[in-house]
């Protein structure tokens, strides 16, 4: 087990729990937080969401960190996005990896037939499938007001069941696709559990934007930020040092430009 002290401390959670836990699997009591969680709607109805925001070099970063949709939240689940704004969804996992569903499947199959729900009609526009990650543009219709929402989804396909990916360099490019895509609202990122793989991609994107802005970064101190905000995020050493992994790797690419 993983363990360190104040932000990194970790509570009950092995190495592989996120590897091995499907969406339906009953998670911390830790990651509820209502300082941060996300509210749906006038009653404030809870869903395993939180807002996350990340301070480097003076500039705020704005997310929404959440569990992968379960059956019987697929529909809250677009109500968030609605409710956001947000146009990018940043999926880091397979709907089945080992045997076991990561994420149950919350949008249409079909470009011809919408994914018909109780408050939303999602059509499937179009797809593209890359090498790492597939892109799919939705337009989600709220029933009740005929309101229509354009929202793109990355689906990183290259993470393996354990571990981490092979060649930083995939993630590398998914994440900068999905900082280009960005234009309202928090970005959406979710993978199973929205804690491991989701605290990898919000730190590598608040580096990449301070390299890109030539402002200095300390990754300890992003990570520490998410887990005051969201208990867990970046979940295991492994995970941890794949952040490292990845901004070398970008460094090393930059020098050798120079």
């Amino acid at each position: 087990m993983w363990t360190a002290r104040g932000p990194f401390r970790r509570d009950r959670w092995s190495s592989e729990d996120e590897e091995a836990a499907g969406p339906s699997q009953a998670l911390s009591p830790l990651l509820s937080d209502d300082s941060t969680r996300v509210p749906l709607g006038k009653s404030k109805d809870y869903i395993n969401a939180s807002y996350i925001r990340i301070v480097n070099c003076g500039e705020e970063y704005f997310y929404i960190a959440t569990q992968g949709p379960l059956l019987s939240t697929i529909d809250d689940f677009w109500q968030m996005v609605l409710e956001n704004n947000s146009n990018v969804i940043a999926m880091i996992t397979r709907e089945i990896e080992g045997g076991i569903i990561k994420c149950y499947h919350y949008w249409p199959i079909s470009l011809k037939k919408p994914l018909e729900l109780k408050h939303f009609r999602v059509f499937l526009e179009n797809y593209q499938i890359l090498q790492y990650f597939i892109i799919r543009m939705f337009q989600v219709v709220e029933k009740s007001t005929g309101t229509s929402h354009s929202v793109k989804q990355l689906q990183f396909t290259k993470w393996p069941d354990h571990g981490t990916p092979a060649s930083a360099d995939s993630f590398i490019k998914y994440i900068r696709y999905a900082r280009k895509s960005h234009l309202t609202g928090p970005m959406v990122v979710h993978c199973s559990a929205g804690i491991g793989r989701t605290g990898v991609f919000l730190c590598v994107d608040v580096v990449f934007c301070a390299i890109v802005k030539n402002c200095s970064f300390n990754i300890m101190d992003i990570v520490a930020q998410m887990r005051e905000q969201r208990s867990g995020m970046v979940q295991t050493k492994e995970q941890y040092h794949f952040c490292y992994d990845i901004v070398l790797e970008v460094l090393r690419k930059l020098l050798t430009l120079d």
